[in-house]
Formats: structure tokens, C-alpha cells, sequence
């Protein structure tokens, strides 16, 4: 694509990933919203997306190993993608059928193993029902979605580039 390189690719998905963490940070610290326990997932699926990027950019292996991780980019950006639908989803039920608040994330991960905490989570609670923000109509999730979009497409891009 435009004569990039795998590398390049790479390189231009992880910083896209953490140009968009960077934009949660903004977000939370400067605009004081808190994050809901499906919003500090998704940002972890970004990480996780990025970083994996970033290492196979320095590592930079034959075709079999840029697939393998161009496989664990992508699960994890389509991982991100499916907390963020499951959120918006949240968000669209009436106010009756939204899910009573849980307890703080912290509590959770004191008190159970990661494996429940995680299951209680994506079941979503009142504060991941709530749309703190929007832009142009789109909430905060919606605009994940929109975000992993394009780097799930930079990935593809990137298992077919040639290697320079």
C-alpha cells in the first residue's frame, strides 16, 4: 500500500494505537471522564494491538512469523471491536433494562480471580451503559470501533507488503 513496507506498516499501526490511547488519556484526565471497566478493556485490546505491532516492526521475522503476528494483531484489535459492540449495545438498552452498578474494578480484581472478574465485566454494569461523550453522534465506543477498523485493514495490508 503506497509502497510501504511491512515495516513501515507495522511501525504505522502502533503508533496509530498509541496515538488513540493517547486520546483516551485526554480524554480521562482532561475532560474528567472516568473509564468504565468495557472502557479499560478496549483500551487493553489497543496495548495489546500496538505493542505486539511495534515488537514485530524491531523483530521484523519471514513471512510465517509476520503472520503469526499479524494474527495477534488482529485478534486483538477484533477482540477490542467486539468489547466496543458489546458496549454500544449497553447503551442502547432502555433505561429499564440496563444493569444495576457494580462494584469498583479494584474491589473485583481484589477480592476474585481474574477469570470471574473478567466475566462480570463483560456483562456490563450502569456506568458502561452511560454515554459520557459523543462526537459528531458517535460515542466513545462507536469511535473505537471506527479506529480499529482502519488498523485491522493496515494489518491485512500488512501480511501482503513486500518485505524492503
Amino acid at each position: 500500500m503506497f509502497g510501504l513496507s511491512q515495516r513501515q506498516l507495522l511501525v504505522a499501526i502502533g503508533l496509530i494505537s498509541y496515538s488513540m490511547l493517547g486520546v483516551a488519556l485526554v480524554m480521562e484526565h482532561g475532560f474528567a471522564l472516568e473509564p468504565c471497566p468495557l472502557c479499560i478493556l478496549q483500551r487493553i485490546g489497543i496495548l495489546a494491538g500496538g505493542t505486539v505491532a511495534l515488537i514485530a516492526a524491531l523483530h521484523y521475522p519471514g513471512i510465517v512469523g509476520i503472520r503469526w503476528y499479524g494474527g495477534l494483531i488482529a485478534s486483538a484489535y477484533c477482540a477490542t471491536c467486539g468489547i466496543a459492540w458489546r458496549q454500544l449495545w449497553l447503551q442502547s438498552l432502555p433505561a429499564d433494562q440496563v444493569p444495576a452498578c457494580g462494584p469498583s474494578l479494584d474491589y473485583l480484581l481484589d477480592v476474585l480471580p481474574i477469570t470471574e472478574v473478567l466475566g462480570i465485566i463483560l456483562n456490563g454494569d450502569g456506568s458502561c451503559a452511560e454515554v459520557a461523550f459523543s462526537f459528531l453522534g458517535l460515542s466513545i465506543p462507536a469511535w473505537v470501533i471506527v479506529g480499529c477498523l482502519p488498523l485491522l485493514v493496515l494489518t491485512g495490508l500488512m501480511a501482503r507488503a513486500s518485505r524492503r
